[in-house]
């Protein structure tokens, strides 16, 4: 704790400057596995993507990103262990985040996509294993946590099978797609925007209200529902003398492309 005390300023300083140097890391990475489908598309322009991002990274992590932060912060390794050590517990953390980022410098300057959530997650684990063996370790919490970087793109990868499976039957080898488009991708936003909404309400608003599953899904269909409906105009508008072919339908999926990109 004298150490602590004696050099808080400095900390303080350390945290800030790896902090933003991990933070640089996550713009010029992880923002780019969101948005690139996007400026990839030609959807938008790298400018309006880094404009989108700084908004809605900024804001994700401060509405919903309550529950990492704790799991990172005590769920990794067992702080009680550092109990009387508290300084090695805020060195570890500083070497955690400084190592965190060097990995995302290292593997950005490669052009691989790679997870600032992984990268910070193994950092914390290293830091508690050097200092305190591998007894500090939640292993059960790491099981759970290894264990969602498998499920997540397999169900990730599933959902989107079965999007694009609609997409193709409804819309895309349809003989009337301008018809059919003008039809299923006002329901398709509809449904995104309403599985956001009750995402938010489950986890981003959690801390000033803790909503039901039920009261949640009832809060993602009031959102979806409105929003389908004020997008059929929206649509019907950009399908305006489009020919009824396959790549002519790109032009009514920038919305949503963007949409989903940002939330």
């Amino acid at each position: 704790m004298e150490f602590i005390a004696a050099n808080g300023q400095l900390l303080i300083l350390l945290a800030c400057v790896f902090g933003f140097f991990m933070a640089w890391g996550v713009g010029a990475n992880d923002v780019s596995n969101a948005m690139g489908t996007s400026v990839g598309s030609r959807a938008i322009t790298i400018r309006q993507a880094v404009l989108i991002a700084a908004v809605f990274e900024f804001s994700g992590a401060w509405l919903a990103g309550g529950e990492v932060t704790a799991t990172i912060r005590n769920g990794i390794i067992d702080t009680e262990v550092f109990a009387a050590h508290a300084d090695m517990l805020v060195l570890g953390m500083l070497a955690s985040l400084l190592a965190a980022g060097i990995w995302l410098f290292f593997a950005t300057h490669h052009g691989w996509p790679v997870s600032t959530t992984h990268s910070i997650v193994g950092g914390v684990m290293g830091a508690g294993i050097a200092a305190a063996g591998f007894s500090a370790v939640n292993w059960g919490a790491m099981g759970a946590i290894a264990a969602s970087w498998v499920i997540s793109p397999v169900l990730g990868g599933l959902i989107a099978a079965g999007f694009l499976a609609v997409l193709n039957n409804r819309i895309l080898y349809r003989e009337d797609k301008i018809a059919a488009a003008r039809l299923w991708v006002p329901i398709l936003i509809g449904v995104m925007g309403g599985v956001f909404a009750t995402y938010m309400a489950l986890k981003g608003l959690s801390k000033l209200y803790k909503f039901s599953l039920g009261e949640a899904a009832l809060i993602g269909l009031a959102i979806g529902v409105p929003l389908a409906l004020a997008m059929r105009p929206v649509i019907r508008r950009q399908s305006r003398g489009l020919d009824n072919r396959v790549k002519s339908m790109k032009a009514l999926f920038s919305i949503p492309l963007v949409l989903s990109a940002a939330l």
